[in-house]
C-alpha cells in the first residue's frame, strides 16, 4: 500500500486537458459574438471579404411603422413586408399601359432586367456602366413570293383570272427592285433604331409579299407583278376638271395639289389650290415684315415662300390627277425614274389591280416614298372597300396584287379618258394570255362632269 502512495505522488500534473477546455469554452463565446452581436456581424463581412466573397447582408425585420400597419389592419407593401426583395432576372414584358410599349409600333419588345451587388452609391453614381439600357433591334428579312402555289396564298384567284400567268410564273425572276425595297427599309430601321416613336411598325416594314419580272414566251410584252396591302394617296388637283374644293382642302398645309402624272392646262379655269397657296405667301410676307422676327425664322419664311410661288406656277401650267376621282397606282420614286430597267414601271404607265376576283384598269399616277409600296388612289380604295378613308386604308393584308405594264405610257400625256384607260388595259393584258373565262375589266365610271 505505502509504495502505491509514493509512486502517485511523483506523477506530474497533466495540463492539456484543461487548456483544451479553456480553448473549447472561448470558441463558443466568440461564436456567440458572431452570432448575435453587430460586431460579430463586422468579423463575419471581414472574414468574407478576406476571402474574396462580397455577398451583401440585410437584416430582415420589420420597422415600427410596418408593425403598426399590421395591427391597424392596413396592408403592407412589397417593401415592407419583405425589406429583401429577389430582382427579377431574364425576359420581361412590359404592362400594357406602359409607355415604351406604345412606343413599341408591333415590335415584339422584351426587356432584359438585371441587378447585381456593386460598391458604395457614391462610387456607382459616378461610373457610367452602373446604370445602362440595352437595346437590339432584330429582323427577319423576308423571301419573296416565287411559285405558282405561293403566290396563290395571297391572290387565290391570280390564275383564274389571268390564266396566262400558269406558263409565265414558272420562268419569272425576282426583281431587283423587291430586294432594293428592303434594303431601304433596313437602311430607314437603322437610322431611327434609337428613335421608337418614329421608327417604321412591324406593319409597314412587311407590305410586300414579291415583286417579279414576266415576259411572255409568245409576244415578248414585260410584266411588273407584285403582291402587296393597299394604304391611301388623297393628293391631286385639276381645275378644268373640279375648279371648286373644299375650303379645308383649298386652305390645309399638308394636302399636296400635285401627282407626278401631269398634263398641259387646257381650260382657262384656275387651279382652286392656287388660292390657299397665295394665301400663305401673303401671310408669309406680312410675318416677315415684322423687325422681331429671328434670322432663322425670317431664311426658313423666304425658303417656304419659293417653294410656294413655284407651286403656282406650276398649278398655272399643269393640270394633275385627282385622288378621290381618279383611279391610280403609286409606285416608289426610285422605280419610277429609272430608265435602265426594261421591266420598272414609269408615270403614265398602264396597270391592272387584282383585289378577289375584280381587276380593276388604271395607270402609274404618282411616285411615293422608296421604303414603301402598296398605294392607291382614294378613288380605287373606296372601289374596294367602301370604309377607306386618306387614314383608313381599305386592305391591311398582303392580298393585292398589282400588274404593270411598263413602258405603255402615251405620251404626250392627257387627261384621264377611262373608257380609254380600260380598252388599253385590256389590249395589253390579251398580250399575257388575255382574262379567265367570264371574267371583265372593272368599268370606271366618270364622277366629273369637264366644263
Amino acid at each position: 500500500m505505502s509504495r502505491n502512495r509514493k509512486r502517485s505522488a511523483n506523477v506530474p500534473f497533466d495540463y492539456r486537458g484543461l487548456i483544451l477546455g479553456l480553448g473549447l469554452l472561448v470558441t463558443g463565446v466568440f461564436g456567440l459574438l458572431v452570432l448575435l452581436t453587430p460586431l460579430g456581424g463586422k468579423v463575419k463581412n471581414g472574414l468574407g471579404e478576406l476571402l474574396g466573397k462580397r455577398t451583401a447582408r440585410v437584416e430582415k425585420k420589420k420597422g415600427r411603422e410596418a408593425s403598426e400597419k399590421v395591427q391597424l389592419g392596413e396592408q403592407l407593401s412589397p417593401l415592407e413586408a419583405d425589406p429583401d426583395p429577389q430582382f427579377p432576372r431574364g425576359t420581361l414584358r412590359p404592362l400594357s399601359d406602359t409607355n415604351i410599349r406604345s412606343l413599341s409600333k408591333g415590335i415584339n419588345l422584351k426587356v432584359v432586367f438585371d441587378a447585381e451587388q456593386g460598391e458604395l452609391a457614391s462610387v456607382e453614381r459616378d461610373d457610367d456602366d452602373s446604370y445602362v439600357a440595352e437595346y437590339s433591334l432584330k429582323v427577319r428579312m423576308p423571301r419573296p413570293a416565287t411559285s405558282l402555289s405561293e403566290l396563290a396564298l395571297t391572290s387565290p384567284h391570280l390564275m383564274e383570272v389571268f390564266p396566262g400567268l400558269r406558263e409565265m410564273i414558272p420562268r419569272a425572276k425576282v426583281s431587283a427592285w423587291y430586294r432594293q425595297l428592303y434594303a431601304n427599309k433596313a437602311a430607314r430601321l437603322k437610322s431611327d433604331v434609337g428613335r421608337l416613336s418614329a421608327i417604321l411598325s412591324r406593319h409597314n416594314f412587311y407590305d410586300c409579299e414579291t415583286i417579279l419580272n414576266l415576259r411572255s414566251e409568245v409576244t415578248g410584252q414585260r410584266l411588273f407583278l407584285m403582291q402587296a396591302e393597299m394604304d391611301v394617296v388623297s393628293d391631286g388637283s385639276d381645275g378644268d376638271r373640279l375648279p371648286q374644293m373644299p375650303e379645308a382642302i383649298v386652305n390645309s398645309t399638308n394636302y399636296q395639289p400635285f401627282t407626278s402624272y401631269r398634263w398641259r392646262k387646257t381650260g382657262s379655269t384656275p387651279n382652286p389650290m392656287i388660292a390657299g397657296w397665295e394665301n400663305r405667301i401673303n401671310n408669309a410676307k406680312k410675318e416677315l415684315e415684322d423687325p422681331a422676327v429671328g434670322q432663322d425664322r425670317a431664311a426658313w419664311l423666304r425658303s417656304r415662300m419659293k417653294m410656294l410661288e413655284t407651286g403656282v406656277a406650276d398649278m398655272k401650267f399643269a393640270s394633275f390627277l385627282i385622288a378621290e376621282y381618279d383611279p391610280f397606282i403609286v409606285i416608289p420614286v426610285n422605280v419610277v425614274k429609272d430608265r435602265r430597267d426594261p421591266y420598272a414601271p414609269n408615270i403614265g404607265d398602264f396597270a391592272i389591280v387584282l383585289h378577289g376576283r375584280v381587276a380593276y384598269p388604271a395607270i402609274v399616277g404618282d411616285a411615293g416614298p422608296t421604303y414603301k409600296v402598296g398605294e392607291a388612289s382614294l378613288r380605287m380604295a373606296r372601289e374596294i372597300n367602301t370604309n377607306a378613308t386618306p387614314y383608313s386604308r381599305p386592305v391591311s393584308d398582303l392580298t393585292v396584287t398589282y400588274l404593270v405594264f411598263p413602258r405603255s405610257a402615251d405620251d404626250p400625256k392627257k387627261a384621264p379618258n377611262y373608257e380609254y384607260w380600260r380598252a388599253r388595259c385590256e389590249e395589253l393584258v390579251n398580250q399575257i394570255g388575255g382574262l379567265g373565262e367570264g371574267v371583265e375589266l372593272h368599268q370606271w365610271s366618270n364622277l366629273l362632269t369637264a366644263d
